[in-house]
């Protein structure tokens, strides 16, 4: 008589499924105002959802060179390196090889790490002898050759390489020279914010029943406001119910280095324009809340950018997420995410141009409200519990790869 197999018990079975990956960020990290830093406490945060045996540990890359009180990092910072001094970095690859991490992921910007034009990212990871998977927030479409040689051996030293749109994955492939088989492209992480109408947040936040145009994110030169603000005595004259915000506060190392010349500049546009009423400045670090809600109340998004080659845009990924009619410069970027009619796209600084698509969006509110469903729907593959999931499957392989 044939014997039947016994099954594992189904909680034998539930165990083994658990994910149950070690891994350490390399990153800059709250309470440092970046970018960067908080994309990592979003997507770790995410992560740790999904992988709560093993809870993220960050090594924060810290810049002492912002003066004042040292930054007071959350528990799970296990350890800092200082930006501008190499020893911190090999001792940082140290700690991680003596640690117990499955997979370490870098999070590269250029301008995070220290040395000239960011050179320590790579001694530090060629130290390290743990499997890496590397996420490229800046692919430069110029490189000098240094720059070259340096994303080049980071991506020979890495696993596995991450970037967010495809147009990235062709420049590394094209320009440097990196083997496309180690790529993968996973979307910018996004809130999960609930689709539907501008009023209740316009309330909330006294802004009345006019159009909201707004842009938000750390504020430097490059960010084109100088020609949305042109744009505004257009608008007004069709649409005169309509208010510009320019959320957020100056970049901090911009402001170290040059102050608030930037921002001084645009209140000087404003005032000479007559555009005290309708152009408002937040001059603040917008917590995620402040973010989602400003987000809520706003009826066009722009990104009029400066900088063609950018190939990664929290704030644009953001007004996706929330399903908003997003008007932006042709930046790689948002060449990629507003395609479909998902978005529209303006000549570079050109305010009449931009002038003329926003109006065009406030003349068709159906237009503009389908532009907002299609991107609210392609947003959707870009929530974090979603990219969070795609990051563990990826370190997982990568683990398991490496442990052969």
């Amino acid at each position: 008589m044939q014997r039947l197999k016994r099954r594992p018990r189904l909680a034998t079975q539930l165990a083994a499924a658990v994910l149950k990956i070690r891994a350490i960020y390399v990153s800059t990290y709250i309470p440092r105002e970046c970018g960067i830093a908080t994309y990592t406490k979003d997507l770790t945060n995410a992560i740790n959802i999904l992988n709560p045996l093993f809870l993220a540990d960050i090594i924060a890359i810290d810049d002492q060179a912002s003066g004042g009180e040292r930054r007071r990092y959350p528990w799970e910072v296990k350890y800092k390196i200082e930006q501008e001094n190499l020893r911190s970095w090999i001792n940082a690859a140290d700690y991680i090889n003596q640690s117990g991490a499955d997979v370490v992921a870098l999070e590269h910007e250029f301008g995070i790490y220290g040395g000239h034009l960011g050179e320590y990212a790579v001694p530090f990871a060629e130290a390290i002898r743990k499997p890496l998977v590397t996420t490229f927030h800046t692919v430069l479409s110029n490189p000098n050759a240094k720059q070259r040689e340096m994303v080049k051996r980071l991506a020979t030293r890495s696993e596995a390489i991450i970037i967010m749109v495809n147009a990235g994955l062709e420049k590394l492939v094209e320009l440097y020279g990196v083997d496309r088989n180690k790529i993968v492209v996973i979307p910018h992480g996004v809130p999960d914010i609930t689709f539907g109408p501008t009023k209740w947040a316009k309330t909330r936040l006294d802004l009345g029943s006019d159009n909201i145009i707004a842009g938000f994110g750390l504020l430097s030169p490059g960010k084109g406001y100088e020609y949305a603000i042109g744009a505004m005595p257009t608008i007004l004259k069709q649409h005169p119910h309509t208010k510009m915000l320019i959320l957020g506060e100056t970049h901090p190392v911009v402001l170290r280095k040059f102050g608030d010349d930037y921002r001084a500049s645009l209140k000087r546009l404003v005032k000479r324009l007559g555009l005290e009423k309708a152009v408002q400045f937040v001059n603040k670090y917008l917590s995620l809340e402040e973010i989602v809600e400003y987000l809520k109340a706003t009826d066009v998004y722009i990104t009029p950018f400066l900088d063609l080659n950018q190939i990664t845009s929290g704030t644009l990924s953001y007004a996706i997420g929330a399903g908003k009619a997003c008007v932006s410069t042709p930046y790689l970027y948002a060449q990629d995410v507003l395609s479909d009619n998902r978005g529209l796209l303006v000549a570079p600084q050109d305010s009449d141009d931009l002038a003329a698509k926003i109006i065009h969006l406030l003349d068709h509110p159906r237009l503009r409200q389908q532009i907002a469903r299609n991107a609210y729907q392609f947003g959707r593959n870009m929530i974090w519990p979603n990219v969070a999931l795609r990051h563990l499957d990826l370190f997982e392989i990568v683990a398991e790869r490496y442990r052969r």
